[in-house]
């Protein structure tokens, strides 16, 4: 089953005024990813994502320049040979870090996707999991900077809608973060859980200020205080109390994510499988985590595509954590782009697809219609 061509496309959509959220990397205006089609020889179409990495005409154009002839005629089921070679040409061989992993996360997912199919099996099953129910919490680009009352209101819609965990943003100040908190947890009482993401915005002395009073609130993760370099910092702020540091979106390979385990100060890991190399790459990560007892909770953003094929991935983890679930108001690569990613139960969790390789169907016509908008995604 040999690969044919492999394209990665750019799409952007404009986020509506009513719908743009304030958080720590600024107000969002639109919202950008970049889709891999892979097709085979035999007439199979598998859909990967990659990261948009704040360039998503960048991460495309490395896809197309770089990646695409280095994998095509390869055996599109041998997976771990693609990414072996990759690695070896790109990776390890040429650098560019980063954008590399990212760009080769969309190429993997297609592949696996690929596989699924060509079995007849749904992704999970050939991840070796079962059709389980995986723990969801209200995500995404969400639940950012307002006025308390319009956060207390926004998690009461959530949680009639069946979530019994959301995540906050803070990194705004110390002052207005626990503010915010202290608000939604005196509204929603113990029984929600709290998670908090500071999208790196912290200093060291506001996370050792703000981290004893979460505790005290009951938040169960603070998400990336610091840039994932301050590898001392992460340490001091572990120590301050006993709410467990969660991070690892912005980390990548398995490589990575060993040094950041092995420091310790990390308790939650949470690879984005369209950043950290794709499923082959988070397989690795899972293992690392579970041989440490730690659960695993992906960072997911983006379309359909990287939200199913979470969904699938934990449903075959013995240390499956919570899904990401995004919740954007008018998040048209969600809900238009895709069709639905997984489905949803009542009881605050998800199931994967049932349907062969990760089960989304691709509008084609919206992805056109969509083009790039070589422009910043938040002001």
């Amino acid at each position: 089953m040999r690969i044919r061509d492999v394209r990665a496309i750019p799409v952007s959509v404009p986020t509506l005024p009513e719908s743009q959220v304030s958080l720590g990397f600024g107000r969002s205006v639109k919202r950008d990813a970049v889709l891999v089609r892979i097709r085979t020889e035999d007439g199979i179409t598998g859909w990967g994502e990659s990261h948009h990495g704040r360039s998503p005409g960048t991460i495309a154009h490395l896809v197309n320049a770089a990646l695409a002839p280095l994998v095509t005629g390869a055996d599109a089921t041998d997976v771990t040979g693609v990414n072996m070679g990759l690695h070896q040409a790109q990776l390890t061989g040429l650098g560019l870090g980063t954008a590399a992993a990212i760009a080769m996360s969309g190429i993997d997912i297609a592949l696996w996707d690929i596989r699924a199919q060509a079995v007849g099996w749904p992704l999970y099953r050939l991840l070796g999991g079962a059709r389980r129910a995986v723990n969801a919490y209200a995500g995404g680009v969400a639940l950012g900077y307002q006025p308390r009352g319009d956060l207390v209101d926004e998690v009461a819609t959530l949680r009639a809608d069946g979530f019994r965990a959301v995540k906050l943003r803070i990194g705004d100040t110390p002052h207005d973060d626990l503010a915010r908190v202290a608000a939604v947890r005196e509204a929603h009482g113990p029984d929600l859980t709290i998670l908090t993401d500071a999208n790196t915005r912290y200093s060291v002395a506001d996370a050792l200020t703000v981290a004893p009073v979460l505790e005290e609130y009951g938040v169960a993760w603070l998400e990336e205080p610091l840039s994932r370099y301050d590898v001392h910092g992460y340490r001091q702020v572990a120590g301050a109390s006993r709410v467990p540091l969660a991070a690892g979106e912005n980390h990548y390979t398995r490589y990575e994510f060993a040094g950041l385990l092995d420091d310790g100060a990390v308790r939650v890991p949470q690879p984005d499988i369209s950043k950290v190399g794709g499923l082959t790459e988070a397989l690795k990560v899972a293992a690392l985590a579970s041989a440490r007892r730690l659960s695993i909770s992906p960072h997911t953003a983006g379309t359909g595509i990287n939200m199913a094929a979470t969904v699938h991935f934990l449903a075959a983890q013995d240390n499956a954590g919570y899904f990401e679930a995004d919740v954007s108001r008018n998040a048209a690569l969600r809900t238009e782009l895709t069709s639905q990613p997984y489905e949803w139960r009542p009881d605050g969790s998800v199931l994967p697809l049932d349907r062969p390789g990760i089960g989304v169907q691709i509008d084609e016509e919206f992805l056109a219609a969509h083009p790039l908008i070589d422009a910043p995604g938040f002001a």
